[in-house]
């Protein structure tokens, strides 16, 4: 067998992390290109993550240089499978106990919307951009990720195309909805197997009949958020939204709680809040019917819009009636608030991280290149959770002294800011690109890839609700 070119390789452990890809990659220069985008995507700078933030040159003349070209070729026209990066990074994860998926997880639905110029870049359109809260001319992806009280991490991604690309519009056979590659994402997730209590989403997705339907085909569980009007049809006399009927559930104070139920949660830090829950009987829900309804807050009073929840879901409710098999194990009122409470830290932090991570700010138009390059920034998010669970590899203290003032850590951020991205000053390899200086200065950048990666988790782990532990407290 031929022996394989050497290559410059990465700062450990995302040398030992990049090494796992190497069969992927048929060619040395697509295995150096692998590195040296991971390492710019990880790197901290002030800068976008393009392809010439990446490689650390001028945004219009350094486009021209050979590093950058090389990277341009890496994304768009080299030989290499996405899909097959894809597995091979879920496999790592799946294999890791720390970031093993299990049944007490989710598998969390979302969508992403970012703004784009010009109609030339691949599913581009004016259309609705959720992330910017308002129609404007972008790309729309939706994305399944998997979540637990300890990690989580995304799963699989497809970009939505909307109908102007079709020749028969919304007609076209080819042509999916969003709220279909949503079931088609969690498809190919039963069939990879990736174990999980639930699908969560938002009430985009709760809201449609046709995604409650298709998870229930798939024999799939489900909590899905619905609005505060969702109704059902009812005597004009009757309360007939969700909103009402938990009006009527008769709340008079903590110590008169009516049907609400006080549900405690518990928080990494340590910290409880008290929330209140009640199972709504009204309309098609209850606990003896196909689909229940719940509804969580914390002031059954006001149910605040920003702290109360109405939810639906397929899990059955707990019974004492024997002979009876569930299709899934039965869910109270505690489970069903755990299980939805694990989505809320995505929407928190994983779409600051992502971001941080340059998911937007590519500069090519291509289909499959936009794919490689979401799945290379779900890479180095996956990454920062293998440097946690393999931290005896680590740069030499000589690489740690760094010539220049440190780059900016991502915690330093603002919430606001982190949407534009991270970005590096890289390391880069020994030859005459100049990237990085042939000295100690490339240590201190590259062992900055991994200063960031470990910033980059601590934000994973630290702003968002992730021990969703609800128990229920003694009512007064």
């Amino acid at each position: 067998m031929t022996k394989r070119i050497d290559i410059a390789p990465a700062p450990e452990p995302l040398e030992a992390y990049a090494r796992h890809f190497d069969d992927l990659f048929e060619k040395s220069n697509q295995r150096e290109g692998f590195r040296r985008y991971l390492e710019g995507l990880l790197v901290p700078s002030e800068r976008h993550k393009t392809l010439t933030g990446l490689v650390n040159t001028e945004p219009l003349v350094g486009a021209q240089l050979p590093r950058a070209q090389k990277l341009q070729w890496f994304l768009s026209e080299s030989t290499w499978d996405e899909r097959e990066v894809e597995a091979k990074r879920l496999s790592l994860l799946r294999c890791d106990p720390s970031t093993a998926p299990n049944g007490r997880g989710v598998l969390v639905i979302d969508e992403t919307g970012d703004r784009k110029d010009g109609h030339q870049t691949a599913h581009v359109s004016r259309q609705y951009l959720a992330n910017l809260g308002k129609i404007d001319n972008g790309v729309v992806s939706v994305s399944s990720l998997w979540a637990d009280e300890r990690v989580y991490y995304p799963v699989d991604v497809e970009p939505y195309t909307p109908a102007v690309y079709f020749a028969k519009g919304k007609r076209d056979p080819q042509f999916r909805t969003k709220l279909k590659i949503a079931l088609q994402l969690v498809e190919r997730a039963t069939q990879e197997e990736i174990p999980f209590r639930a699908v969560v989403a938002d009430s985009f997705y709760g809201e449609d009949r046709g995604v409650r339907r298709g998870l229930r085909k798939l024999k799939v569980p489900y909590v899905l958020a619905l609005k505060p009007s969702h109704a059902w049809w009812h005597p004009e006399d009757v309360a007939g939204t969700l909103q009402d009927v938990a009006h009527e559930a008769g709340w008079v104070s903590a110590q008169r709680p009516g049907n609400w139920v006080r549900i405690s949660r518990t928080f990494r830090d340590g910290s409880t809040q008290d929330w209140w829950a009640v199972e709504i009987v009204a309309g098609p829900y209850g606990p003896a019917k196909q689909e229940r309804a719940i509804v969580a807050t914390t002031d059954p009073q006001t149910l605040p819009d920003t702290s109360t929840w109405y939810l639906v879901t397929n899990l059955p409710a707990p019974t004492e009636r024997p002979g009876t098999q569930p299709p899934f194990p039965p869910a109270s009122l505690e489970e069903v608030i755990r299980v939805y409470g694990l989505r809320m830290w995505v929407e928190q932090s994983y779409k600051h991280v992502k971001h941080a991570l340059g998911w937007s700010q590519y500069q090519v138009r291509s289909d499959q290149a936009i794919r490689r390059h979401w799945q290379l920034v779900w890479c180095a998010f996956s990454f920062c959770w293998y440097h946690a669970s393999h931290p005896s590899a680590s740069p030499t203290e000589e690489a740690r002294e760094p010539s220049e003032p440190e780059a900016p850590l991502l915690s330093s951020v603002p919430a606001e800011a982190a949407g534009a991205g991270e970005k590096n000053q890289r390391g880069q390899r020994n030859s005459a690109t100049g990237v990085l200086a042939r000295s100690a200065a490339s240590g201190a950048r590259l062992a900055g890839t991994l200063d960031h990666a470990q910033a980059l988790l601590e934000r994973l782990v630290a702003i968002a609700p992730t021990s969703c532990r609800a128990t229920p407290a003694e009512l007064a």
